[in-house]
């Protein structure tokens, strides 16, 4: 698909960058499998962020803070892995920070203290919306369950849904191709990187242009 047939307008649009923070795609990394996955995709996520605040879109980081001292982790697999490990995050704590290349002062921090999904019962959508956001394009990780869960929640409340193909990742890596290709084409557009940023440059030439996607979809 030719960046051409698609438009989004970055002064309606936010990108989100999920979980990207030092316990997660740092060294020290509570899901190392999922860190060294996501070291290919990093560079997208900066050149993404960038490009974003360069054109006027928000760049919001949805990170999870901890549990603040919950004593049930929750009942899914997932949560039961990373309970221990997480155990002392909080506010504040080095493993909840932003990774240092893709921060800047003036972006959005939105972080939760429950759940495996940033958008489900988190004032993530509801801060948005109120700053005139329409379009979400999606970072970070993982494509496993994260993102899966925010997608559905912001295109079910009616926000339009874009994947940065080459700003996400899953693990393996090559199973966040068959997500890509299968499932969230159903839900929004997957773009390149390069195809966002083209899109956002083509708007800025348009003034009136407001925040849509045309044509055909990428998988």
């Amino acid at each position: 698909m030719s960046s051409s047939n698609v438009v989004i307008d970055p002064r309606t649009t936010a990108v989100v960058c999920v979980e990207c923070q030092a316990g997660v795609l740092g060294e020290n990394s509570v899901l190392p499998a999922l860190a060294a996955d996501a070291r290919a995709v990093v560079p997208g996520i900066e050149k993404l962020v960038r490009s974003a605040r360069a054109a006027g879109a928000t760049v919001v980081h949805a990170t999870f803070e901890g549990r603040l001292g919950a004593v049930n982790p929750g009942t899914a697999p997932l949560w039961r892995a990373i309970a221990q490990p997480t155990e002392e995050w909080a506010p504040g704590h080095p493993a909840v920070q932003v990774l240092p290349e893709l921060y800047a002062e003036e972006d959005l921090v939105l972080p939760r203290h429950h759940g495996l999904s940033p958008t489900w019962g988190t004032e993530l959508l509801p801060v948005l919306r109120a700053r005139g956001v329409r379009t979400l394009v999606l970072a970070g990780v993982s494509l496993n369950v994260a993102i899966v869960l925010g997608a559905g929640e912001a295109a079910h409340e009616g926000f339009e849904v874009v994947v940065a193909r080459d700003a996400v990742t899953a693990t393996p890596a090559d199973y966040g191709e068959q997500m890509l290709r299968h499932t969230f084409k159903m839900m929004g557009r997957v773009l390149t990187v390069d195809q966002i940023g083209a899109s956002w440059q083509a708007c800025q030439t348009e003034p009136d242009v407001r925040s849509r996607t045309d044509g055909g979809r990428t998988a």
